[in-house]
């Protein structure tokens, strides 16, 4: 679809912009390829008189919303974390992932659950719910 942020110039389509009132050797000197009278010929006349362009834009779709630079914490339960650890085993992102309870190591692990938390485990990099920091204080 076409949108705003999609949009890239094709190749060859641009060119080097036309120097005007740069002395007659130019080319386009003298009357600066602007005729000789008339409105448009003289200075402090707008040429974006065209309306028909900001209609245009305006029908085009642009990109919307926010993206934050704070990534989103990857969720895992307690009821995950009963399942898949033992007593006295460590949990921290390199054993989630390993397990398969996260997708990337680099991105921030929360642990949510109203669940109890029935194995002893110590918990290294991770956030935490208050449910599950109250359990295991």
């Amino acid at each position: 679809m076409l949108s705003l942020n999609t949009i890239t110039k094709t190749k060859g389509s641009s060119q080097k912009i036309k120097r005007v009132g740069r002395g007659n050797a130019s080319g386009h000197g003298t009357y600066s390829t602007r005729g000789l009278k008339g409105q448009k010929s003289r200075s402090g006349v707008s040429g974006l008189k065209r309306l028909g362009m900001r209609k245009q834009l305006l029908a085009i779709p642009k990109l919307r919303g926010f993206r934050s630079l704070n990534p989103k914490n990857q969720v895992v339960s307690v009821k995950a974390i009963n399942r898949y650890f033992k007593d006295n085993e460590t949990v921290n992102p390199a054993a989630l992932f390993a397990k398969k309870l996260i997708a990337r190591v680099d991105l921030p692990v929360k642990i949510l659950g109203k669940e109890k938390l029935s194995v002893k485990v110590k918990l290294e990099g991770v956030k935490m719910s208050e449910g599950v920091t109250a359990q295991i204080k």
